[in-house]
């Protein structure tokens, strides 16, 4: 099933597109019915192709970066540093409190995927597609809090919270945040 939406979602995209960075142009360079003055003919060629190169830049940047922590801490070196919700460490105590630490992202998806989720917000169901982006965007946040606390040498991350907000569309917006510690041996 999710080939199938797959495939529908790059059929609606490849349409979208076909017909601004196609239809458009044929339209203004072919009809003749209302005349379109030169400079405007300018203007919206330039307008689209503007466009087609910042949405191919994009991509070719999304397709370069595959790690969103990159110059962070190793998956290795994140369980130097303990997390928890609560201020309390059973067995340990808290020797000094260094600082608020705070990890921050903001994520969106493709406009293939939105579609799939808007079709599954009129018929019902989890937004999968949403879930996955949520996902991504709470461990990218974490290891950037844990990268924050492990370079002010602190042993843990105490009252962890997090905390989303909607950006714009279907952009959002995580804050992982705790206070870091120091630990009693």
């Amino acid at each position: 099933m999710k080939i199938v939406r797959q495939v529908g979602s790059l059929a609606f995209v490849a349409g979208l597109f076909t017909s601004i960075f196609a239809g458009i142009p044929w339209y203004v360079v072919i009809s003749d019915d209302p005349v379109i003055a030169w400079w405007l003919r300018i203007a919206i060629f330039c307008l689209l192709g503007g466009i087609l190169v910042v949405l191919l830049s994009v991509a070719l940047e999304t397709k370069k970066i595959k790690r969103p922590s990159e110059g962070l801490l190793e998956p290795e070196s994140e369980a130097e540093v303990l997390l928890l919700n609560s201020a309390e460490i059973p067995g340990r105590e808290v020797t000094e409190v260094l600082s608020l630490v705070q990890g921050h992202t903001v994520f969106a998806i493709w406009l293939g995927k939105d579609l799939s989720a808007i079709i599954r917000l009129v018929l019902g169901g989890e937004l999968t597609e949403y879930t996955e982006m949520m996902g991504r965007a709470r461990q990218t946040a974490t290891i950037r809090m844990i990268a924050a606390a492990a370079r002010m040498g602190a042993d843990a991350i105490i009252n962890v919270r997090y905390m989303t907000t909607s950006v714009v569309g279907s952009a959002a917006e995580l804050l992982a945040y705790g206070t870091a510690v120091k630990l009693s041996a």
